[in-house]
């Protein structure tokens, strides 16, 4: 898939940086930036590149690959433009206010400009009762609006981020608290892990307690590499607020692989036990497909036979090879692995801020297509939806 800057981000803010895997990584991200940038990636994207080539002691202002040049700065200071241009006319940015925290972020740290009044939106965005922002939004513009904070001398934008960074780290905490362990959920938890990281002036004398949290992602079982992603950092002590502090003449750290105990090392891989070498038995899993938002209304259910332990992608394919007409689907890949962008040749659409939401039992699923796995009988939905 596409090589994901996320993943470099977090090799370097946990010192694993010695790696032919990470020097592959980190060639493959700057020859996407100096091809795609400008023209195809969102503002997000290209926050993210930026980030990692911070944290790789590389100069996003002068990405050189295949002969190619490119000032990363510019063209994220280009796409916030247009974000905030969306926001003031429409209310909602061209994205999602997500790509414009991290891209207020990455301006920020690179000293540019553009990223004050953005900070200044997320931190009304956080403060309204009806904004409704998601644990990795707000997480993301708390570390965003920290970096502000940090950078400005006016008093009234110093005061409302105080009050916006104190809503969101006290929430977290009281989250935490009530999920014993987790924000949100536990995909959510680790970006939630990193904004209390990088805001504890804004919560304190407030204690927080790391340690149950820890607790709670480690008895997790992530299997995706942009999960995993995103809670490292947090397990170091740091935060994408640190991308650009760290120290480059003393980088030349050993493969963080070889500091693994060999008797760890088989963990890393799936398990197969005597069990799961006999498990051959299958389940039943219901699934639906609902649009009563655009064109043509539709709702069409089947019910399917996969074996035990597949994954929901596995369910759509066997629904598309027993009712192709009605259960056809198409994926896009993604940082979180395969998106189902197409349903019943009903795609979803960015401009139009639609999407296809998977639920079971009416709830939303934390996990996507390629990684939740059905229990039999279940029944799955997939609904088209708006945001």
């Amino acid at each position: 898939g596409t090589p994901n800057p996320s993943v470099l981000l977090a090799l370097n803010l946990a010192g694993a940086t010695g790696s032919n895997t990470h020097k592959w990584l980190l060639q493959e991200i700057q020859e996407e930036a100096v091809t795609r940038a400008q023209r195809d990636m969102m503002s997000g994207e290209v926050a993210l590149s930026v980030l990692s080539l911070f944290s790789s002691c590389r100069d996003p202002r002068h990405v050189q690959a295949l002969g190619l040049t490119v000032d990363l700065v510019q063209v994220l200071q280009q796409k916030m433009d247009e974000e905030m241009a969306v926001l003031e006319e429409e209310g909602i940015p061209k994205t999602t206010l997500y790509g414009v925290s991290l891209g207020a972020l990455a301006l920020c740290l690179a000293g540019a400009g553009g990223y004050q009044g953005a900070s200044v939106i997320l931190a009304k965005q956080v403060l309204s009762p009806d904004s409704h922002l998601s644990v990795d939004t707000r997480a993301v513009a708390a570390l965003a609006m920290t970096c502000t904070y940090g950078q400005t001398d006016l008093q009234d934008l110093q005061e409302l981020l105080w009050e916006a960074l104190s809503a969101v780290a006290n929430g977290f905490l009281d989250e935490q608290e009530e999920g014993d362990g987790v924000i949100g959920n536990i995909y959510s938890t680790g970006l939630a892990l990193q904004a209390l990281v990088a805001t504890g002036e804004f919560y304190a004398p407030r204690v927080w307690d790391c340690a149950q949290a820890f607790a709670a992602v480690s008895r997790h079982d992530y299997r995706l590499p942009m999960a995993i992603a995103q809670v490292l950092p947090a397990l170091v002590g740091r935060s994408y607020l640190d991308a650009a502090d760290l120290d480059c003449a003393t980088r030349m750290s050993p493969n963080l692989q070889s500091t693994l105990s060999p008797k760890l090392q088989p963990s890393l891989s799936p398990k197969l036990g005597t069990a799961a070498v006999h498990r051959a038995a299958t389940i039943t899993v219901h699934y639906s497909i609902t649009n009563t938002l655009q064109g043509r209304h539709f709702s069409y259910t089947t019910e399917v036979q996969v074996p035990d332990g597949s994954v929901l992608l596995q369910v759509l394919q066997a629904a598309q090879e027993k009712e192709p007409d009605i259960f056809s689907f198409q994926t896009e890949q993604t940082s979180w692995g395969a998106m189902v962008v197409s349903i019943h040749g009903l795609a979803a659409n960015q401009n139009r801020r639609t999407y296809w939401q998977f639920l079971s039992g009416g709830v939303p699923l934390q996990e996507g297509v390629g990684t939740y796995k059905p229990q039999n009988g279940e029944h799955v939905q997939a609904v088209f939806s708006t945001y």
